[in-house]
């Protein structure tokens, strides 16, 4: 059984000392390490580090270990922090339209036990997939959308996701634009897939423009959802290898394949605390 762990996510200014630091503040309080990993950006004197320790044996009760680290370490260093912990699992919203491999991919993920995820409604402007959450027994939501009902039922959807307490929400080739209103309830909290390797071949059908193009990749791109239209923070991209041989079927059939893994490694990055987000980019950890 693998031991209870929590993680502590940390950016700061670069100075000499942080891991030192840190790594004492756990030693001392007899905390085992199971994960450590750091990045600096030198170009701007940034310093990240993601590191997870077990806490059967900790010193410091769990409720506690914020209130600590923050007087005795974080303010030294003027950290921006968050803490987690393992046996905590995320409540995910999944918005979708009517393509259904991504949300195939992510129930079967969750089903599998491949992620210790909750999945406790669907949301969607149709109601092509209900089937689908039937047959996963999730709670299905119909909320069509128009230009002009778009703030009434965007309330609607916030309020089933308050109601549900959800910490993360996928849209899962959700095919509508979320407000900057939705979007400032869920800041760095909303995942979207992108059937493109952004910033090329933008717009509602990039398969049919990378074939006229002539590519010989194609790619698929999951990014937090921010106010700028698909220039949030890219967490995970992915390729494909095409042919002159191959139609636009087959690029659309390799292109979905590659949007399913795409966007469940940033889905899994996000569950495992492995992302900070600074300026618009992401430092994802191993």
């Amino acid at each position: 059984m693998k031991k209870e762990t929590a993680i502590l996510l940390i950016h700061c200014p670069d100075k000499k000392g942080i891991i030192h630091a840190v790594t004492d503040f756990l030693y001392e309080n007899n905390g085992n390490v199971v994960y450590l990993d750091q990045h600096t950006d030198h170009s701007h004197s940034e310093f990240f580090m993601r590191i997870e320790w077990e806490i059967e044996d900790f010193q410091i009760g769990r409720e506690k270990i914020g209130e600590y680290f923050n007087t005795l370490i974080a303010r030294k260093f003027s950290m921006m922090w968050s803490l987690h912990f393992s046996d905590q699992k995320k409540r995910v919203a999944v918005f979708v339209t009517k393509l259904s491999h991504c949300l195939y991919d992510i129930l079967y993920r969750c089903h599998s036990r491949e992620w210790d995820v909750e999945i406790p409604l669907i949301i969607s402007n149709h109601q092509t997939l209900k089937p689908i959450a039937e047959q996963f027994d999730i709670p299905f939501y119909h909320i069509p959308i128009t230009k002009a009902t778009k703030a009434e039922q965007e309330a609607k959807q916030l309020k089933l996701l308050a109601e549900y307490k959800i910490d993360l929400v996928v849209l899962a080739r959700y095919m509508q634009i979320v407000s900057d209103n939705f979007i400032k309830h869920y800041p760095q909290k909303i995942i979207n897939i992108h059937h493109s390797f952004l910033p090329a071949f933008i717009g509602s059908k990039p398969y049919h423009a990378a074939f006229e193009r002539g590519v010989k990749i194609i790619g698929a791109t999951s990014h937090y959802v921010t106010a700028d239209l698909d220039a949030g923070p890219i967490i995970e991209q992915g390729i494909t290898h095409v042919t002159h041989k191959e139609n636009v079927r087959d690029f659309i059939r390799k292109g979905k394949d590659n949007e399913k893994i795409v966007l469940s490694k940033a889905i899994a990055k996000d569950l495992e605390h492995k992302i900070l987000v600074c300026r618009n980019r992401t430092v994802v950890f191993d």
